[in-house]
């Protein structure tokens, strides 16, 4: 992972975590990343604070987008990688001018940095799915 957008998804995924994990405010955990000047150092901070914005916003709108792909319960998917589905779709639902690629790409990139062993392939084959659904061409419009 490189840029400063793709550092944004890895602490938005961290913060994501922590949300998901402790139930506090998201606001509260955004303030505590970007204080950090460890954590914050060449990070696009505005896209970090939408996603730890807007995700626990819209959760569960994104988790009902996901829950056609799963094939277990989404309480049951490890929290890591939990909260990479969530980034995914909320990218593919939200973020139109990223391209589908680009998402599933960055999100199988976090699933292997901090995810199980085979979490990559459950998050490639879980956002591919919602992918094909999202990205129609009729919705690209």
């Amino acid at each position: 992972m490189s840029g400063a957008r793709s550092r944004a998804r890895g602490q938005a995924l961290q913060a994501l975590y922590q949300w998901q994990l402790t139930a506090q405010p998201s606001h509260d955990i955004s303030r505590l990343f970007l204080r950090d000047p460890e954590s914050a150092g060449g990070v696009d901070e505005a896209y970090f604070a939408e996603l730890i914005r807007e995700i626990p916003q819209h959760v569960e709108e994104l988790d009902g987008l996901l829950a056609a792909h799963l094939d277990r319960a989404l309480a049951e998917v490890d929290p890591v990688e939990r909260a990479i589905l969530r980034i995914g779709v909320y990218e593919l639902r939200y973020r139109l001018e990223i391209g589908p690629r680009i998402v599933l790409n960055e999100a199988v990139e976090l699933a292997k940095r901090y995810g199980g062993e085979a979490g990559h392939k459950f998050v490639n084959a879980v956002l591919d799915g919602a992918a094909k659904v999202l990205r129609t061409p009729e919705k690209r419009l």
